[in-house]
Protein backbone atom coordinates (compact mmCIF):
# COMPACT_ATOMS: atom_id res chain seq x y z
CA UNK A 1 0.00 0.00 0.00
CA UNK A 2 1.24 3.22 -0.83
CA UNK A 3 1.81 6.13 1.82
CA UNK A 4 -1.03 7.69 1.37
CA UNK A 5 -4.71 6.15 2.21
CA UNK A 6 -7.47 6.24 -0.78
CA UNK A 7 -10.85 6.08 0.92
CA UNK A 8 -14.34 5.68 -0.43
CA UNK A 9 -17.24 6.73 2.36
CA UNK A 10 -20.22 5.02 2.39
CA UNK A 11 -23.10 7.39 3.08
CA UNK A 12 -23.42 11.04 2.70
CA UNK A 13 -25.86 11.84 5.46
CA UNK A 14 -24.79 13.82 8.70
CA UNK A 15 -22.61 11.37 9.92
CA UNK A 16 -20.72 10.73 6.00
CA UNK A 17 -20.44 14.31 5.83
CA UNK A 18 -18.87 15.30 8.63
CA UNK A 19 -16.10 12.55 8.22
CA UNK A 20 -15.81 13.54 4.60
CA UNK A 21 -14.99 17.13 5.55
CA UNK A 22 -12.51 15.75 8.07
CA UNK A 23 -10.83 13.49 5.89
CA UNK A 24 -10.36 16.02 3.33
CA UNK A 25 -9.54 19.35 5.63
CA UNK A 26 -7.71 17.51 8.96
CA UNK A 27 -6.61 13.91 8.15
CA UNK A 28 -2.94 13.44 7.26
CA UNK A 29 -1.59 10.44 4.56
CA UNK A 30 -4.84 10.45 3.49
CA UNK A 31 -7.44 11.36 0.65
CA UNK A 32 -11.26 10.82 -0.42
CA UNK A 33 -11.30 9.28 -3.52
CA UNK A 34 -14.97 7.92 -3.56
CA UNK A 35 -18.26 8.47 -1.56
CA UNK A 36 -21.31 6.33 -2.25
CA UNK A 37 -24.67 6.97 -1.87
CA UNK A 38 -28.00 5.94 -3.47
CA UNK A 39 -28.30 10.10 -3.34
CA UNK A 40 -26.74 11.09 -5.97
CA UNK A 41 -27.50 14.35 -5.68
CA UNK A 42 -26.62 14.58 -1.67
CA UNK A 43 -22.87 12.39 -2.75
CA UNK A 44 -22.23 15.30 -5.41
CA UNK A 45 -23.03 18.15 -2.48
CA UNK A 46 -20.48 16.09 0.08
CA UNK A 47 -17.47 16.15 -2.33
CA UNK A 48 -18.17 19.95 -3.76
CA UNK A 49 -14.72 21.18 -4.31
CA UNK A 50 -12.88 18.44 -2.88
CA UNK A 51 -10.95 17.70 -6.40
CA UNK A 52 -10.44 13.69 -7.13
CA UNK A 53 -13.38 12.70 -5.27
CA UNK A 54 -15.47 10.54 -7.52
CA UNK A 55 -19.54 9.67 -6.89
CA UNK A 56 -20.74 6.21 -6.84
CA UNK A 57 -24.40 4.69 -6.18
CA UNK A 58 -23.57 1.38 -6.28
CA UNK A 59 -20.92 0.93 -3.59
CA UNK A 60 -19.48 -2.65 -5.18
CA UNK A 61 -18.64 -0.82 -8.26
CA UNK A 62 -16.77 1.93 -5.80
CA UNK A 63 -14.60 -0.79 -4.27
CA UNK A 64 -14.00 -2.32 -7.80
CA UNK A 65 -12.61 0.94 -9.37
CA UNK A 66 -9.07 0.36 -7.98
CA UNK A 67 -9.14 3.59 -6.38
CA UNK A 68 -10.12 2.90 -2.97
CA UNK A 69 -7.82 1.20 -0.50
CA UNK A 70 -10.13 1.31 2.52
CA UNK A 71 -13.90 2.34 3.32
CA UNK A 72 -15.53 4.26 5.78
CA UNK A 73 -18.89 3.19 6.50
CA UNK A 74 -21.34 6.32 7.66
CA UNK A 75 -24.84 4.50 6.66
CA UNK A 76 -27.53 3.41 8.75
CA UNK A 77 -27.15 0.53 11.17
CA UNK A 78 -29.57 -1.92 8.79
CA UNK A 79 -27.08 -1.58 5.95
CA UNK A 80 -23.70 -2.29 7.50
CA UNK A 81 -23.46 -6.06 6.87
CA UNK A 82 -24.42 -5.56 2.83
CA UNK A 83 -21.35 -3.16 2.94
CA UNK A 84 -18.89 -4.84 5.23
CA UNK A 85 -18.66 -8.25 4.34
CA UNK A 86 -17.74 -7.71 0.67
CA UNK A 87 -15.03 -5.44 1.94
CA UNK A 88 -13.68 -7.99 4.63
CA UNK A 89 -13.98 -10.16 1.74
CA UNK A 90 -11.77 -8.45 -0.61
CA UNK A 91 -9.51 -7.39 2.68
CA UNK A 92 -10.18 -3.81 2.62
CA UNK A 93 -9.49 -1.95 6.12
CA UNK A 94 -12.76 -0.56 7.53
CA UNK A 95 -13.91 1.89 9.82
CA UNK A 96 -17.43 1.16 10.11
CA UNK A 97 -19.73 4.06 12.55
CA UNK A 98 -21.69 2.36 14.95
CA UNK A 99 -23.31 -0.31 15.29
CA UNK A 100 -21.55 -2.97 13.92
CA UNK A 101 -25.09 -4.20 13.04
CA UNK A 102 -28.26 -3.55 14.66
CA UNK A 103 -29.18 -7.52 15.51
CA UNK A 104 -26.33 -9.69 16.92
CA UNK A 105 -26.96 -12.39 14.60
CA UNK A 106 -25.71 -10.61 11.50
CA UNK A 107 -23.16 -8.85 13.80
CA UNK A 108 -22.21 -12.87 14.35
CA UNK A 109 -21.91 -12.90 10.70
CA UNK A 110 -19.36 -10.13 10.10
CA UNK A 111 -17.77 -11.81 12.97
CA UNK A 112 -16.96 -15.24 10.95
CA UNK A 113 -16.15 -13.58 8.04
CA UNK A 114 -13.59 -11.42 9.64
CA UNK A 115 -12.49 -14.67 11.51
CA UNK A 116 -12.81 -16.79 7.79
CA UNK A 117 -10.39 -13.44 6.40
CA UNK A 118 -7.65 -14.42 9.30
CA UNK A 119 -7.02 -10.41 9.72
CA UNK A 120 -8.83 -8.15 12.10
CA UNK A 121 -9.53 -5.23 9.25
CA UNK A 122 -13.00 -3.79 10.94
CA UNK A 123 -12.64 -0.82 13.48
CA UNK A 124 -15.71 -0.19 14.78
CA UNK A 125 -16.56 3.62 15.32
CA UNK A 126 -16.57 3.51 19.24
CA UNK A 127 -14.77 7.34 19.44
CA UNK A 128 -15.22 7.63 22.73
CA UNK A 129 -12.36 5.32 23.40
CA UNK A 130 -10.20 8.25 21.82
CA UNK A 131 -11.59 10.88 23.88
CA UNK A 132 -9.02 12.40 26.32
CA UNK A 133 -11.08 12.10 29.63
CA UNK A 134 -11.83 8.66 28.79
CA UNK A 135 -8.24 7.66 27.77
CA UNK A 136 -7.01 9.67 31.03
CA UNK A 137 -9.49 7.43 33.29
CA UNK A 138 -8.52 4.43 31.02
CA UNK A 139 -4.79 4.76 32.13
CA UNK A 140 -4.67 5.26 35.64
CA UNK A 141 -7.16 2.29 36.16
CA UNK A 142 -4.84 0.36 34.13
CA UNK A 143 -2.12 1.51 36.02
CA UNK A 144 -3.14 -0.53 38.87
CA UNK A 145 -2.04 2.79 41.30
CA UNK A 146 -5.89 3.38 42.21
CA UNK A 147 -6.96 -0.18 43.42
CA UNK A 148 -9.59 -2.37 42.05
CA UNK A 149 -12.46 -0.75 40.04
CA UNK A 150 -15.41 -0.91 42.14
CA UNK A 151 -18.68 0.63 40.59
CA UNK A 152 -18.93 3.33 37.32
CA UNK A 153 -21.69 6.37 37.08
CA UNK A 154 -22.20 6.95 33.48
CA UNK A 155 -24.04 10.13 32.02
CA UNK A 156 -25.88 10.40 28.77
CA UNK A 157 -27.82 13.70 28.36
CA UNK A 158 -28.93 15.01 25.17
CA UNK A 159 -30.64 18.45 24.66
CA UNK A 160 -34.05 16.81 22.76
CA UNK A 161 -34.73 13.85 20.30
CA UNK A 162 -37.01 13.48 17.41
CA UNK A 163 -40.69 12.69 18.35
CA UNK A 164 -40.29 9.00 16.64
CA UNK A 165 -37.27 8.32 19.30
CA UNK A 166 -38.70 5.53 21.33
CA UNK A 167 -37.40 3.74 23.94
CA UNK A 168 -35.91 1.25 21.60
CA UNK A 169 -33.74 4.32 20.07
CA UNK A 170 -32.57 4.81 24.14
CA UNK A 171 -30.79 1.45 24.11
CA UNK A 172 -29.14 0.96 20.56
CA UNK A 173 -28.89 5.43 19.98
CA UNK A 174 -27.93 6.27 22.86
CA UNK A 175 -26.56 3.79 25.25
CA UNK A 176 -25.03 1.77 22.72
CA UNK A 177 -21.85 3.77 23.73
CA UNK A 178 -21.96 3.05 27.55
CA UNK A 179 -22.28 -0.56 26.91
CA UNK A 180 -18.83 -0.38 25.18
CA UNK A 181 -17.63 2.18 27.47
CA UNK A 182 -17.96 -0.04 30.20
CA UNK A 183 -16.49 -3.16 28.22
CA UNK A 184 -13.63 -0.21 27.82
CA UNK A 185 -13.17 0.71 31.36
CA UNK A 186 -13.49 -2.77 32.69
CA UNK A 187 -11.68 -5.08 30.16
CA UNK A 188 -14.90 -7.15 30.66
CA UNK A 189 -18.03 -8.40 29.56
CA UNK A 190 -21.41 -6.97 30.77
CA UNK A 191 -23.60 -9.62 31.89
CA UNK A 192 -27.16 -8.31 32.51
CA UNK A 193 -29.33 -5.38 31.86
CA UNK A 194 -31.72 -3.59 33.67
CA UNK A 195 -34.18 -0.36 32.83
CA UNK A 196 -35.59 1.37 35.66
CA UNK A 197 -38.14 4.61 34.81
CA UNK A 198 -39.58 6.91 37.32
CA UNK A 199 -41.36 10.11 37.00
CA UNK A 200 -41.62 11.40 33.12
CA UNK A 201 -40.35 14.36 31.98
CA UNK A 202 -43.38 16.42 29.72
CA UNK A 203 -40.65 17.04 27.51
CA UNK A 204 -40.64 13.69 26.62
CA UNK A 205 -43.80 13.32 23.79
CA UNK A 206 -43.44 10.15 22.55
CA UNK A 207 -45.33 8.20 25.27
CA UNK A 208 -43.05 4.86 24.29
CA UNK A 209 -40.06 6.98 25.81
CA UNK A 210 -39.38 6.46 29.54
CA UNK A 211 -37.69 9.84 30.31
CA UNK A 212 -35.48 10.15 32.38
CA UNK A 213 -34.10 6.36 32.94
CA UNK A 214 -31.74 4.11 34.73
CA UNK A 215 -29.80 1.85 33.34
CA UNK A 216 -28.17 -0.74 35.45
CA UNK A 217 -25.73 -2.96 34.64
CA UNK A 218 -23.13 -5.84 35.82
CA UNK A 219 -20.08 -6.79 34.40
CA UNK A 220 -18.20 -10.59 35.07
CA UNK A 221 -16.24 -9.76 38.04
CA UNK A 222 -19.10 -7.96 39.50
CA UNK A 223 -18.81 -4.44 38.84
CA UNK A 224 -21.84 -2.53 39.27
CA UNK A 225 -22.71 0.02 36.80
CA UNK A 226 -25.52 2.96 36.77
CA UNK A 227 -26.12 5.21 33.22
CA UNK A 228 -28.48 8.22 33.78
CA UNK A 229 -29.84 9.09 30.71
CA UNK A 230 -31.97 12.31 29.90
CA UNK A 231 -32.50 12.96 26.34
CA UNK A 232 -34.84 15.63 26.25
CA UNK A 233 -32.79 17.75 28.97
CA UNK A 234 -33.56 21.15 27.37
CA UNK A 235 -30.34 22.46 28.22
CA UNK A 236 -27.32 20.75 26.02
CA UNK A 237 -25.02 17.63 25.43
CA UNK A 238 -23.36 15.80 28.23
CA UNK A 239 -21.42 12.74 28.90
CA UNK A 240 -19.96 12.61 32.06
CA UNK A 241 -18.07 9.59 33.81
CA UNK A 242 -17.11 8.63 37.69
CA UNK A 243 -14.80 5.62 38.17
CA UNK A 244 -15.13 4.54 41.70
CA UNK A 245 -12.14 2.50 42.69
CA UNK A 246 -10.34 1.53 46.13
CA UNK A 247 -8.49 4.57 46.53
CA UNK A 248 -10.29 7.18 44.68
CA UNK A 249 -13.04 8.43 42.06
CA UNK A 250 -11.74 9.19 38.94
CA UNK A 251 -14.34 11.65 36.89
CA UNK A 252 -14.63 13.27 33.16
CA UNK A 253 -16.77 15.20 31.47
CA UNK A 254 -18.24 17.31 34.38
CA UNK A 255 -17.88 20.36 32.90
CA UNK A 256 -18.37 19.84 29.46
CA UNK A 257 -21.58 20.92 28.29
CA UNK A 258 -22.21 21.54 24.60
CA UNK A 259 -24.85 22.08 21.67
CA UNK A 260 -24.44 18.35 20.44
CA UNK A 261 -22.06 15.67 20.17
CA UNK A 262 -20.13 16.79 17.28
CA UNK A 263 -19.11 20.03 19.04
CA UNK A 264 -18.23 17.37 22.50
CA UNK A 265 -16.21 14.94 20.26
CA UNK A 266 -14.87 16.46 17.31
CA UNK A 267 -11.01 15.94 18.66
CA UNK A 268 -11.94 12.31 19.84
CA UNK A 269 -13.44 11.56 16.05
CA UNK A 270 -10.29 13.48 14.84
CA UNK A 271 -7.88 10.62 16.91
CA UNK A 272 -9.99 8.42 16.06
CA UNK A 273 -10.06 8.58 12.21
CA UNK A 274 -6.14 9.44 12.46
CA UNK A 275 -5.46 6.15 14.54
CA UNK A 276 -7.52 3.96 11.60
CA UNK A 277 -5.65 6.27 9.01
CA UNK A 278 -2.43 5.58 10.40
CA UNK A 279 -3.14 1.47 11.60
CA UNK A 280 -4.61 0.66 7.84
CA UNK A 281 -1.10 1.86 6.21
CA UNK A 282 0.84 0.30 8.54
CA UNK A 283 -1.73 -3.20 7.77
CA UNK A 284 -2.95 -3.45 11.43
CA UNK A 285 -5.88 -2.61 13.76
CA UNK A 286 -6.23 -0.09 16.11
CA UNK A 287 -9.69 0.98 18.30
CA UNK A 288 -12.75 -1.24 18.63
CA UNK A 289 -12.80 -4.44 16.80
CA UNK A 290 -15.24 -6.50 15.46
CA UNK A 291 -15.68 -8.64 18.52
CA UNK A 292 -16.49 -5.62 19.98
CA UNK A 293 -18.80 -4.31 17.80
CA UNK A 294 -21.05 -7.77 18.03
CA UNK A 295 -20.46 -7.93 21.69
CA UNK A 296 -22.22 -4.22 22.57
CA UNK A 297 -24.78 -5.12 20.29
CA UNK A 298 -25.75 -8.05 21.88
CA UNK A 299 -25.66 -5.74 25.09
CA UNK A 300 -28.25 -3.61 23.26
CA UNK A 301 -30.71 -7.13 22.56
CA UNK A 302 -30.48 -7.83 26.53
CA UNK A 303 -31.51 -3.87 27.00
CA UNK A 304 -34.08 -3.81 24.75
CA UNK A 305 -35.79 -6.55 26.47
CA UNK A 306 -34.86 -5.04 29.35
CA UNK A 307 -36.74 -1.41 28.55
CA UNK A 308 -39.70 -3.89 27.44
CA UNK A 309 -40.45 -5.16 30.64
CA UNK A 310 -39.36 -2.16 33.03
CA UNK A 311 -37.47 -3.43 35.93
CA UNK A 312 -36.36 -6.60 34.92
CA UNK A 313 -33.21 -7.68 35.08
CA UNK A 314 -31.78 -9.28 31.28
CA UNK A 315 -28.98 -11.34 30.75
CA UNK A 316 -26.33 -11.03 27.77
CA UNK A 317 -25.84 -13.74 25.55
CA UNK A 318 -22.24 -14.34 23.83
CA UNK A 319 -20.88 -16.63 21.55
CA UNK A 320 -17.19 -17.95 22.73
CA UNK A 321 -14.52 -15.10 21.51
CA UNK A 322 -12.62 -16.35 18.70
CA UNK A 323 -9.35 -16.62 19.01
CA UNK A 324 -8.59 -14.21 16.56
CA UNK A 325 -9.68 -11.31 19.48
CA UNK A 326 -8.44 -12.83 22.00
Amino acid sequence: MSSELRIAVIGAGRMGSDHISRIHDRMKRARLSAVVDVNEEAATQAIEGIEGAKVYTDFIEALDSNTVDAILIATPGFLHETVLIPAIERGLPILCEKPLTTDSESAWRVVEAEVKAGKKLVQVGFNRRFDAGYQDIKAKLDSGEYGELLQLSLEHVNPDVPEWYTGRNLIDDTVVHEFDAVRYFTNEEVTTVQVRAGKKSAHALNPELKDPALVLMETTSGVLVTVNTHVVSNYGYQVTTRAVTEKDHLTAGIDQITEGFEERFRDSYDREVQAWIDAALAGEQVGPSAWDGYAATACCEAGIEAVESIGSTVAVTLKEKPDLYQ
